[in-house]
């Protein structure tokens, strides 16, 4: 029996742990998509306790402890932390086959030297541990970035956002680790959303470009896409319910606009048209300036509306949305390259079921100007367990080129979570491991090496352009 998550944790062959060991483990990261808030590294934040790093604004932790029976003023509520931390720890100990077991207990043994493992009857040891670590200058934010071996993060920033704390990071030369923005402008694109007209107020006063029309609101948004770009940006991330192509003559989209901005609802079908108009022009600018475009689709946000109305948004209750069209991605995709302005990409999807389709899509659209132009990313979200990343890179490896893929991000609000990436290249080193040494590639260590290097981070690197 191996130890419990041990040296050889998820690597069953010799090949595997070669492959992890001697290559994977020691590649920096680069965590392209994120959700951490720039202001805590500028300001190199300490946290007063674990609950505080681990049960803030975590969502997936939260549905979980509600799966357990845990009232929501131990979740979300006004509980004492350390009450908070002892149902978290309850609610653990259940979560058999879970990646939350596993992520939890690798940030314990890398950040606080514990490998014990936390329980009902181990919280108070664990809790004490913890805190008393804490409190020193070793885990304060930026020391935790930097000895997690991190070269470049890219947060998720909206047009409006003045990136002041970005600046502040990079005059500041005593932390060298590049921390980029991503430009995410869902707010701009959500046309049906009660308060998009105020949203407008507020992307027309930080662009000084007054919005009255579509081809204002496309004005503006270069006007940031231009400011953004000045600020080191490089990528940008879109939240779709679903990608989306109704194609509309320019008439009609400012048809659609002037509709909305006097008070009235829009059809689906306006919807649509409109969506998509957005997405080709940003597209097309993302081109120009050489960025990636990242899809995140399929997902049905904000389900439970009893606690929508108590909590707001992101508290844990999306799901899977199996609405999927292949063929719709295609003719958006299409669209921008027909006028050869199709950036680099990465698509999405929350349903795993989308692995092939999305194969399939890939390699129409890949040319020479890059290697793995148009990319699948990795196991999102729901997805990014040990049967989700498997899946994910096995089909990949089916119809496309595992050897060009850009690996793994943390899509995360927690300064531990870039064990993920630990989790990841184990998962990827064993995968790679087996298929060796079941006969099904050559036992060529050199280049095996090379490929989980390239997968865990030279890829990244030379896609992104960082």
């Amino acid at each position: 029996m191996k130890k419990f998550m041990g040296k050889n944790f998820l690597l069953s062959t010799d090949t595997a742990k070669t492959l992890y060991h001697d290559y994977a483990a020691k590649m920096p990261i680069i965590d392209y998509h994120c959700h951490i808030n720039p202001k805590e590294i500028a300001e190199n934040r300490t946290f007063e306790n674990i609950t505080q790093v681990w049960l803030g604004g975590d969502h997936y932790k939260w549905r979980q402890m509600r799966s357990n029976g845990v009232d929501e003023k131990y979740i979300t509520g006004d509980a004492p932390d350390r009450e908070k931390f002892q149902k978290w720890a309850e609610t653990l100990q259940k979560a058999i086959g879970n990646p939350l077991y596993h992520w939890s207990h690798l940030e314990l043994q890398r950040y606080f030297g514990y490998y014990g493992t936390l329980n009902a009857d181990t919280a108070e040891e664990v809790w004490n541990l913890c805190n008393e670590k804490l409190k020193t200058s070793a885990l304060s934010v930026r020391s935790i970035i930097k000895s997690s071996n991190v070269e470049t993060i890219c947060t998720t920033d909206d047009p409006i956002d003045s990136l002041e704390w970005h600046s502040k990071i990079k005059e500041d030369t005593s932390f060298d680790v590049k921390v980029l923005p991503a430009f995410r402008p869902d707010k701009a694109m959500n046309i049906e959303k009660p308060d998009y007209l105020e949203y407008l107020d507020k992307l027309s006063g930080v662009s000084g470009i007054t919005i009255n029309s579509f081809s204002s609101l496309c004005q503006a948004l270069n006007n940031r896409i231009a400011f953004f770009d000045s600020k080191d940006c490089k990528v940008s991330d879109h939240a779709l319910e679903y990608v989306m192509y109704q194609s509309a003559t320019t008439e009609e989209i400012e048809a659609i606009f002037a509709k909305r901005t006097s008070g009235a609802s829009l059809s689906e079908q306006e919807l649509l048209q409109f969506k998509t108009a957005f997405m080709v022009y940003v597209g097309k600018k993302y081109h120009e300036y050489g960025w990636v475009m990242q899809l995140h689709y399929g997902t049905k946000r904000d389900n439970n509306t009893l606690m929508f109305n108590k909590l707001g948004a992101d508290t844990g209750y999306d799901c899977i949305n199996t609405y999927s069209s292949s063929a719709q991605m295609a003719n958006f995709l299409n669209a921008l390259n027909t006028t050869d302005q199709l950036p680099k990409t990465i698509i999405y999807s929350l349903n795993p079921n989308d692995n092939a389709a999305i194969g399939t899509v890939l390699g129409c659209f890949q040319d020479s100007s890059v290697a793995g132009k148009v990319q699948q990313g990795s196991a999102w979200w729901f997805n990014d367990h040990k049967v989700g990343m498997t899946d994910q890179m096995t089909s990949l490896a089916n119809l496309g080129l595992l050897a060009n893929f850009v690996g793994m991000l943390t899509d995360s609000r927690s300064f531990l979570s870039y064990t993920r990436h630990e989790y990841f290249r184990r998962i990827l080193c064993d995968l790679i491991g087996n298929w060796v040494e079941n006969g099904e590639y050559p036992d060529d260590i050199a280049f095996l090496g090379n490929l989980v290097q390239d997968i865990s981070y030279n890829n990244t690197k030379k896609y992104f352009k960082f």
